[in-house]
């Protein structure tokens, strides 16, 4: 099963309904981003601190499954040179339509992240890596491939499900799977998934995150973690998501 392609054509269906983490930004946002003043997301609600964003311009930034005229447009107005990689043509679309909106290009390459990364080693600054593996059954050869893309010295900012959200039922009131969550594995939580039409998704504990990591060469210099913002697990405060910050 390409699941991949799958993921890809949902995602596009969810952009078209009106999917939260498909509007791009607004003209003034991105006005007001040159300013200085803008919100930055890797997970549901906690701002990436403005530390990890330092002394971005000038930079070389991809975004990495960061489709949708959100986290790039607000990198380019602080003046970054920005590429996109993302499998959604929604996603790629809307990315498009901001920078045509706004007067700046930027490159855009419509590919999947599971497979090897189109670029030269080192030719990166930075990466920004909104959560997205979650729909990828094997995280291992991504963070290879950002760290071999990545300059020395360069940063990956990204935000990481860590499978609690995986183990509850819809209400979120009861634990009904167990771990990994992984639909090629199990017939139930396909059918599961694709009765429900949330794609093919896949659980990543929280060690299996940071150790993919760390055996990839990274060193994690930050970290912090968040809710999903809405439901009983957001209500009870309990963290169902990370953002690391890491460097080459």
């Amino acid at each position: 099963m390409d699941y991949t392609k799958i993921n890809s054509k949902i995602i596009d269906i969810w952009c078209k309904e009106g999917w939260i983490w498909g509007k791009p930004i607004t003209h003034e946002e991105f006005l007001d981003a040159k300013k200085g003043k803008f919100s930055l997301y890797l997970t549901p609600t906690k701002k990436i601190p403005s530390s990890w964003l330092a002394n971005i311009k000038g930079k070389k930034v991809l975004g990495l499954a960061s489709g949708g005229g959100q986290q790039l447009p607000i990198l380019t107005a602080l003046g970054a040179d920005c590429v996109l990689l993302d499998y959604s043509n929604e996603q790629c679309n809307s990315e498009l339509l901001v920078a045509k909106r706004e007067g700046y290009k930027i490159e855009v390459i419509e590919a999947d992240m599971t497979k090897p990364l189109p670029f030269l080693d080192e030719c990166f600054d930075l990466i920004i890596h909104p959560v997205s593996n979650c729909y990828v059954e094997k995280i291992e050869p991504i963070f290879k491939e950002c760290y071999r893309v990545l300059k020395k010295d360069g940063l990956m900012l990204g935000g990481y499900d860590i499978g609690i959200n995986y183990i509850v039922d819809e209400k979120e009131e009861m634990i009904v799977n167990s771990l990994p969550y992984n639909p090629l594995k199990n017939k139930k939580q396909l059918d599961e998934c694709m009765k429900n039409n949330d794609g093919i998704q896949f659980s990543h504990t929280f060690a299996e995150q940071i150790k993919a990591q760390l055996m990839a060469g990274f060193e994690l210099i930050d970290i912090y973690e968040d809710t999903n913002g809405e439901g009983r697990l957001h209500n009870l405060n309990i963290p169902s998501f990370v953002a690391t910050m890491l460097k080459k």
